[in-house]
């Protein structure tokens, strides 16, 4: 029996699912994971259309949110933007 690799951009079909996943890993991972999430979001949303809207080839987003990837945080700002996410800032409970 063969088994087919997990693709969780396969399931991020709305704006709600894909904001809750981002929130998990945000609250959650570490900053590896965000990057990963942020590149399953843009591969559900469709890389082309991320390319456009960002001005960014997908050659250089797939590189940029790739497996150990460091990318810079203004290709980070403008992912989020494009994928329909912003940074919110909110006190922290202790």
């Amino acid at each position: 029996m063969e088994t087919s690799k997990f693709e969780i951009a396969d399931y991020l079909e709305s704006k709600e699912m894909i904001a809750e996943y981002l929130n998990i890993v945000l609250e959650e991972g570490n900053n590896a994971d965000i990057i990963n999430a942020i590149g399953h979001i843009a591969k559900a949303i469709g890389m082309t259309k991320i390319a456009e809207e960002t001005g960014l080839s997908r050659p250089s987003l797939y590189k940029a949110l790739s497996d150990g990837a460091k990318p810079q945080f203004e290709t980070i700002m403008k992912v989020l933007k494009a994928i329909g996410g912003q940074i919110q800032i909110n006190p922290a409970s202790n």
